[in-house]
């Protein structure tokens, strides 16, 4: 395959209660940009200000998210139940949209090793791609930590899945760090489909314009009420001089943040989302977050020093699997109290402060080299 001036590249998300998903694939689509790539996102999630961002084209399939009962339980943006109607027009548009590009490289997030509940329209995106006489290139993006699958059967089907349709697996890791078969066992019988980018981190920070001692995250804030209240508790148990700043997400609740900033003293700084939190965490003496990929790399980028509350809710693994790979303070989600949350900054605190693993941050840009190189039909290597 030849590479053109300015290949089209089609980026499947499909984000279902964090936005760590998104956060990450916006940051490949940005640098793919920036190296000439004609990059279309198509997002099925809640809609998150800011994202895909600017100069990355955007379509919006009608929006799905997990409902009450988890990810198998999946509402529109009203919170009903979708229907076969729902999916089928979901369906419809996603492949208008892939005839439309024609793209040269279609990536899609997390499938076939996550995302089965969005089958309805990504194995038909996959056999109209079949079917194409000159098809794009065709890689599935993974972070670098799969979750464990549970159910007998479930890996060989993902496996099938990229045997069948896909050229290759972009493991956005190092494998210094961690390797795909550690979470997926049948990684070894598509050795030669793995592509290690590196992680996705951010570029190296600018100075903070604003710096706290304890700089407290929720990530999406869907799920991390919890850490930020005990984070507020915590603090009376701590040295007062201590400056804090709690972020508590996008999609934490209403009436949850309504309930942090009455509780709040007016000495703790509380916001639900910092554009700036690298910035931030570069000037911290400590960082609390749970073990998400995206603060794991803003941690790694920033150097500080790190307390992880992984979250664990439904049977999750890929956060404990990843906060056991860090240099850092760890407590578990059932075990969080303002007491053991304390301890644990109190620890951090303690830590030397450059004592994180030098790792390859530079996942995005790696990406967008990878790409080319498939696409003028060398090596990836």
């Amino acid at each position: 395959m030849t590479a053109t001036a300015s290949p089209r590249v089609l980026f499947y998300v499909q984000h279902l209660l964090g936005i760590g998903h998104l956060a990450r694939a916006s940051r490949i689509a940005q640098a793919l940009a920036r190296d000439g790539f004609e990059v279309t996102m198509v997002t099925g999630g809640l809609p998150v200000p800011g994202f895909p961002g600017p100069g990355v084209a955007h379509v919006a399939l009608p929006a799905i998210a997990a409902g009450a009962e988890g990810f198998a339980d999946l509402v529109d943006e009203a919170g009903r139940p979708i229907d076969d109607a729902f999916k089928a027009e979901r369906r419809d548009l996603l492949l208008d949209t892939y005839r439309a590009i024609a793209p040269d490289v279609v990536l899609i997030e997390a499938f076939p090793f996550g995302r089965r509940q969005v089958r309805f329209e990504l194995l038909p995106l996959l056999d109209a791609i079949h079917a194409r006489p000159h098809r794009p290139l065709v890689l599935s993006s993974v972070r670098d930590i799969l979750q464990e699958n549970r159910k007998p059967g479930r890996n060989e089907e993902s496996l099938a899945l990229i045997e069948q349709h896909f050229d290759g697996v972009l493991v956005h890791g190092d494998p210094a760090f961690i390797r795909l078969e550690d979470s997926f066992p049948l990684a070894g019988r598509i050795g030669s489909r793995i592509l290690y980018t590196g992680l996705v981190a951010p570029e190296p920070p600018e100075p903070p314009s604003e710096r706290w001692d304890v700089v407290v995250s929720a990530g999406g804030g869907a799920v991390g009420g919890d850490l930020i209240r005990a984070a507020l508790a915590a603090r009376d148990r701590l040295d007062p001089a201590l400056s804090w700043c709690l972020i508590a997400g996008p999609n934490l609740p209403e009436a949850e943040y309504a309930a942090l900033v009455a509780a709040a003293p007016p000495q703790v700084a509380l916001f639900r989302f910092r554009k700036d939190f690298a910035q931030l965490l570069a000037g911290a003496q400590v960082s609390v977050s749970q073990a998400g990929y995206n603060t794991a790399c803003d941690i790694l980028r920033a150097g500080c020093r790190a307390v992880l509350v992984p979250y664990a809710a439904g049977g999750e693994t890929e956060q404990t699997t990843r906060a056991a790979h860090l240099p850092a303070e760890v407590v578990t989600e059932a075990d969080l109290s303002p007491d053991t949350l304390a301890t644990a900054i109190g620890r951090a605190l303690e830590r030397p402060a450059a004592s994180l693993p030098q790792l390859d941050l530079n996942g995005a840009a790696n990406t967008a080299k990878l790409l080319r190189r498939m696409l003028e039909g060398g090596s990836a290597a």
